[in-house]
């Protein structure tokens, strides 16, 4: 508990202007300090085995960009990006089980299940999950407490029923179905993109203002983009599961194919499908017109979301 209680209250290393890979060793840091003080049990390795194994990072990624875009410090960002990469992974850990996707590989490793056991993994998932409020709940500098409670509120909307876990439950109905392209972006909408927009939208609370009206401005733009960069990512994932490769991917290539699932090659079209991708693409730069060269990073992560390979 102490361990997590510092890396909150205690200030990190500044940076200024951070690249990518500047803000993915601070999460790192960050996720490496929160579990330095765990147990040496199975379900603490289980749990370091899955948050500490490597990942895209999208999300608390996001969490940077959408922060430095509006000017603020990483300080005050650190809780909310490691709060989504705790519910993306405990959502990832679950989406595998055997119950679920029933997936054997993950990020180029067994998937906890394998590693470990079905019920630690479970017991890990959830642990997670816990962790992520815990992280977030805990008073921030910087933070007033009305955003606070709204950052609580949000992650928890987009990890529950109005969120991620109703886009799992539409996605196991959905196998075998020929779904309707708005029926299945409704989906994504749900499972992918709820917690992609999370993540701006924490970040753009990340602050002392409760009441301006440039920063809802900024707010509503940056839901705009990312409604476009999350079906962008589930866009791209899909044409990645039919031309990729397994050791490419780091998991097991097909495989949504294999499952019946529904995909938007299966619905428009492998050609149809990277037209909208690239429309997305072009969608998520327009709703950053006015933010300045800040926004920069937003942008890269628009581009590297549609051309990504893995």
């Amino acid at each position: 508990m102490m361990a997590r209680k510092m890396i909150l209250s205690q200030p990190q290393t500044k940076y200024t202007m951070m690249d990518k890979e500047g803000y993915q060793n601070r999460l790192e840091d960050a996720l490496e300090a929160l579990l330095a003080s765990a147990q040496k049990t199975s379900l603490d390795e289980a749990i370091r085995y899955c948050i500490l194994g490597g990942g895209k990072r999208v999300r608390p990624l996001l969490v940077y960009a959408a922060g430095r875009a509006l000017n603020f410090d990483p300080e005050v960002l650190d809780p909310a990006a490691v709060a989504i990469e705790l519910i993306h992974t405990y959502s990832l850990i679950h989406d595998d089980l055997p119950c679920m996707d029933d997936d054997a590989l993950r990020r180029g490793k067994p998937t906890t299940h394998i590693a470990f056991d079905e019920a630690t993994a479970v017991l890990a998932g959830d642990a997670l999950q816990a962790m992520a409020f815990e992280v977030l709940s805990q008073p921030v500098h910087g933070i007033c407490a009305n955003n606070q409670l709204k950052m609580l509120n949000i992650l928890a909307n987009a990890s529950g029923s109005n969120g991620m876990v109703m886009g799992q439950a539409i996605d196991l109905t959905a196998v075998g179905e020929a779904l309707l392209e708005d029926e299945l972006e409704t989906m994504h909408a749900y499972k992918t993109g709820a917690l992609i927009k999370a993540s701006v939208l924490m970040a753009s609370y990340s602050c002392n203002e409760t009441d301006n009206a440039d920063l809802m401005v900024r707010r509503s733009q940056l839901e705009d983009y990312a409604d476009a960069i999350g079906l962008a990512f589930q866009v791209r994932d899909d044409i990645l599961d039919i031309q990729s490769d397994t050791e490419t991917l780091g998991k097991q290539q097909g495989a949504d194919i294999a499952a019946g699932k529904p995909t938007y090659p299966s619905i428009i079209g492998m050609d149809a499908a990277k037209q909208k991708l690239l429309k997305l693409h072009q969608e998520a730069l327009d709703s950053l017109t006015g933010f300045d060269r800040n926004a920069d990073l937003l942008r890269e992560i628009a581009g590297f979301i549609v051309k990504r390979i893995a």
